[in-house]
């Protein structure tokens, strides 16, 4: 008898529906040794009798089976599949997914290849309800490349962030020689499961490709287990499960994956449900508190060192039982961004609360609750997202709701005697034009740390929505503060609206759908409106419209209706608009002189495109200049024209312009026209790998690869500061000879003048920056310009200092000024203490003026030192990460440590004790400078700008 080469065990329970689907996915496998295990978990409706009759229409493919009783879980029917599995592999399938075509085969063939137990691939959540077809990667930094490894604690993360057991193959003979099983009667049984696995396995194969597709339904009548988070016995058997997966490691002495999973457990088990708590009852928070800080009591401290503020605030606050703090914490993590909490201040630092941090015995409250880094004493009052706690409501069961709340007021910014004045506004969701609708705020008063408000709002009789397509209408609360103004989203928080009344109100279009509002809590937890229906002839026209949508007469009607939906929507779709740009746009003629600068993908006026288009002015050439921005137009030239990234006469500008001038990339899907000459003058020479010398490049495939290959091939000119850009920049995007341009960056023109002026006179010229900035002429300046930071998944928060600003204000503020420049996508923030000793610059888009005007640099593996490396200045290189930066996947060109200008330090101490020697490091590391600056900027000599206007823009060059 043949043996198949993969068994996929599918299990069911009441889904009937879906179930062929899922199997259809297992015999459409390339890989054509497969079987299938159907496993019913004792369904109530038809599940079994289908399995049954796939089971009779492919003999010897598939097989069925069901369970005497329900168990409740996924544990017994996976088991029983796996009992009755006869392949060489075990994979597992949920009714209600599909596998990927190829996902068998390309597991198979890992497998095979490297002797692996066990294979994972990449999961796709697929999220059925979105009208977009959005689809989400699960974990695709950890699928960036194929790799093997010899043991789980060579890649901890797979264990603490992979807990799925479905989108892995495992081979059959490992798993019954482990006796591995999925636990039984408890729910979260994949964690378990899995880490037993991982840690099993002698050899575990990772591959970059999607395996497996997870069929996300977020409004689904029935919550899956997993998502029942208001039950108690949910956060038991999470609870459960972690204990017996701590206890495995454990046993293996596994303390570095322990370490790193309980720094998961901070920021993601116990996060899903302290979102919920606001909006849940005291008995449930007690006896939730009791379980959590039973196990929080066994929780690494270290891992508290890896989560955000939020994460271990929350977590700290829990194990106090301090709801009055707590809450207001989880309402801010359910809303990014939201400042719920009136914050404290001791010392000089700023503090999520005042509770705790007074308490001389209580040593890690202050480390915890300190928020200084975050910045909310310093950001402008108008750019916070104030919390708003609805402390009532009322309704007098018509029109008319009267709503009161109370807006944080941190540390009392808004101070007492400041004018106030609100406004209630109801607005659309969706929005059909401006839909939206005002009432002033009849009180508004000081009331210590916040500022109360109350008002009414005759929704019956002003609120006319337009009914059918604006069916949820959200609620702001308008706050005007003196000169600043304030929108806040109203959260619910403990107010009951189950006894709240359904409102009248007049649809526009039609009563007979709609006639009601009714308030709800988001999932969020703020306040909403939603259309319903409760007078007799629209309730019998919803019926109507229920029983008609689902007739074979409305077939038609709904296609048309999704049609004309749809082309609406599309018209101001990206591939609306990249349809648009080919077919009509791209047919205008091109505009003579006409030329669009971007930099940074419109973020910035800065780099070497403004370099150039300042030239460009300065020789009085003439010519339309169109410059790209992305967000708000401010600090751009007003001479040029602006059209905002992916709008309309963006595009149109593109479709028509003689010249495209950019550093980074125009839009990857739009194709340049013969008629267009695009200068490409990128944006720093490379440390890292780059384009198809990257990793990630290789492991798109084909498609991926010829995409990205078609984006390069646009660029008609490429500029180079060094024979090391052709040999790497120029051979990672495959660029031919005759494109590079040997001038140098247009943007070190003025660094290499400001050498020059300087080696000429002897003196050093500050300029007017540095009365801009404050800073002391006695003091030499240093610029720290670290490289970008993001966290393993690809998230980009805010910048976190890898060493004590506080530390170097105290130890060389007297000598120095430090200015802190972070990369354009990351942010930070100072603590009050070091004022005036060290500044953040990181709004000064344009780099060029901040390295004329440092004394002195401090980076990591910024392409900054390159350009810096023009004025022949000190540079120190604080690698404090270096053997992780240098040996992930993606690898440098060469060894920083061997060509550095400059000292090369690990630790913040030996910072300092460069940075207080810094004359000396000027001095020892002269002749390196040279050298690094022969090699890597031998082509900027300080007139790259004016190379490029004559070669083409001016009559003589052209």
């Amino acid at each position: 008898m043949h043996v198949p080469d993969v068994s996929v065990v599918v299990i069911v329970y009441n889904d009937a529906e879906r179930l062929s689907t899922a199997v259809q996915s297992v015999l459409d496998q390339t890989l054509h040794g497969v079987e299938v295990v159907i496993v019913d978990d004792c369904s109530k409706d038809r599940s079994f009798a289908v399995a049954q009759e796939l089971e009779a229409a492919h003999p010897g493919k598939v097989r069925a089976f069901r369970l005497p009783e329900n168990s409740g879980g996924c544990g017994a029917p996976r088991n029983h599949g796996i009992a009755q599995a006869t392949g060489t592999y075990v994979m597992f399938l949920d009714s209600d997914d599909v596998l990927e075509r190829n996902a068998c085969r390309n597991m198979l063939d890992a497998a095979e290849r490297t002797g692996s137990d066990l294979v994972s691939g990449m999961c796709v959540r697929v999220h059925l309800e979105n009208r977009w077809g959005k689809t989400t990667e699960w974990y695709p930094w950890i699928y960036s490349r194929t790799r093997t490894l010899e043991s789980i604690t060579e890649f901890p993360d797979l264990l603490v962030y992979d807990t799925l057991s479905t989108n892995k193959c495992y081979r059959r003979s490992f798993l019954l020689e482990q006796g591995l099983q999925f636990p039984v009667g408890i729910h979260y049984e994949d964690l378990l499961f899995s880490a037993q696995a991982y840690v099993a396995a002698r050899r575990i194969t990772l591959i970059p490709n999607h395996v497996y597709f997870w069929n996300v339904i977020e409004k689904a009548a029935a919550k899956s287990i997993s998502n029942r988070r208001h039950e108690i016995a949910n956060f038991v058997h999470r609870m459960e499960i972690h204990r017996r997966v701590d206890e495995l490691l454990a046993s293996k002495g596994h303390t570095d994956i322990k370490s790193a999973k309980d720094a998961k457990f901070l920021k993601h088990d116990l996060v899903l449900h302290l979102r919920d708590l606001p909006l849940l009852g005291d008995a449930y928070r007690q006896e939730f508190a009791r379980l959590a800080n039973g196990y929080l009591a066994g929780i690494d401290p270290a891992a508290y060192d890896n989560v955000t503020h939020l994460q271990a605030i929350c977590a700290y606050l829990l194990g106090k039982e301090d709801w009055d703090n707590l809450l207001p914490a989880a309402d801010a993590m359910t809303n990014k961004g939201r400042l719920s909490s009136p914050l404290a201040e001791r010392d000089g630092r700023i503090y999520w609360c005042a509770q705790h941090i007074d308490d001389p015995d209580d040593t890690e409250a202050r480390r915890i609750l300190d928020v200084t880094g975050d910045g909310f004493h310093t950001t402008p009052l108008s750019s916070l997202q104030l919390g708003n706690r609805l402390t009532s409501y009322e309704d007098d069961g018509r029109g008319t709701v009267t709503l009161s709340g109370a807006v944080v007021n941190p540390l009392g910014r808004i101070r007492p005697d400041t004018e106030l004045t609100a406004s209630l506004e109801f607005r659309a969701r969706r929005q059909i034009g401006v839909r939206s609708f005002s009432f002033p705020v009849a009180t508004v008063r000081h009331a210590g740390d916040t500022i109360e408000w109350s008002g009414s709002a005759d929704i019956g009789g002003t609120v006319r929505p337009l009914g059918i397509i604006d069916a949820v209408w959200d609620v702001r609360l308008r706050l005007n503060a003196g000169r600043d103004r304030v929108t806040t989203r109203v959260s619910v928080g403990g107010v009951d609206l189950e006894s709240a009344s359904r409102l009248r109100v007049r649809p526009r279009l039609t009563r007979l759908v709609s006639d009601r509002f009714e308030p709800e809590v988001t999932k969020k937890g703020n306040l909403s409106y939603v259309l319903t229906a409760e007078g007799a002839a629209a309730v019998r026209t919803q019926t109507l419209i229920n029983n008609a949508i689902h007739g074979k007469a409305a077939g038609l009607v709904k296609r048309g209706l999704r049609k004309a939906l749809r082309t609406r929507r599309n018209m101001g779709s990206g591939e609306q608009k990249v349809k648009l740009y080919h077919e009509v746009f791209s047919k205008l003629p091109v505009k003579k002189g006409t030329v669009v600068f971007e930099s940074h993908m419109g973020k910035q006026y800065s780099d070497s495109p403004k370099a150039i288009y300042e030239e460009m002015v300065r020789q009085g050439v003439p010519f339309e200049a169109i410059w790209s921005y992305a967000g708000k137009p401010t600090g751009f030239p007003k001479e040029a024209t602006l059209v905002r990234r992916w709008s309309w006469p963006y595009l149109r500008a593109l479709a028509q312009a003689e010249f495209w001038v950019d550093n980074q990339g125009f839009p990857l899907a739009l194709a340049k026209r013969p008629g267009t000459t695009y200068i490409q003058t990128w944006h720093g020479s490379a440390l890292k790998r780059m384009g198809f010398h990257e990793p990630r490049t290789k492991a798109q495939g084909r498609a991926g690869q010829d995409r990205f290959q078609a984006a390069v091939d646009r660029f008609d000119h490429f500029l180079i500061r060094s024979e090391h850009d052709t040999r790497t920049l120029a051979k990672a995007f495959r660029l031919r000879d005759e494109v590079l341009l040997r001038t140098g960056y247009p943007r070190n023109d003025a660094l290499v003048e400001a050498h020059r002026s300087e080696a000429q006179s002897g003196e050093r010229v500050r300029g007017p920056l540095a009365a801009e900035l404050g800073i002391d002429p006695e003091k030499k300046v240093l610029l720290y310009a670290p490289t970008f930071r993001a966290n393993a998944d690809g998230t980009v928060e805010g910048f976190e200092f890898p060493f004590d600003v506080e530390e170097f204000a105290d130890r060389l503020g007297d000598r120095f000024t430090l200015l802190v420049r972070t990369h354009y996508l990351n942010s930070v923030s100072l603590p009050p203490s070091v004022a005036g000793r060290v500044l953040d610059v990181s709004r000064h888009h344009d780099i060029t003026p901040l390295l004329a005007l440092a004394d002195g640099l401090i980076t990591d593996y910024s392409s900054v030192m390159f350009d810096y490396a023009v004025l022949d200045r000190p540079m120190v290189f604080f690698a404090y990460d270096y053997e992780k930066y240098a040996t992930d996947i993606r690898g440098t060109y060469f060894d920083l440590k061997e060509k550095a200008p400059g000292p090369v330090v690990a630790t913040a101490d030996e910072l300092l004790q460069v940075l207080s020697a810094f004359e000396e490091a000027d001095a020892k590391y002269a002749e390196a400078r040279q050298r690094f600056l022969t090699e890597f900027g031998e082509y900027d000599r300080g007139d790259a700008a004016r190379q490029i206007v004559e070669k083409f823009f001016t009559r003589s060059g052209k």
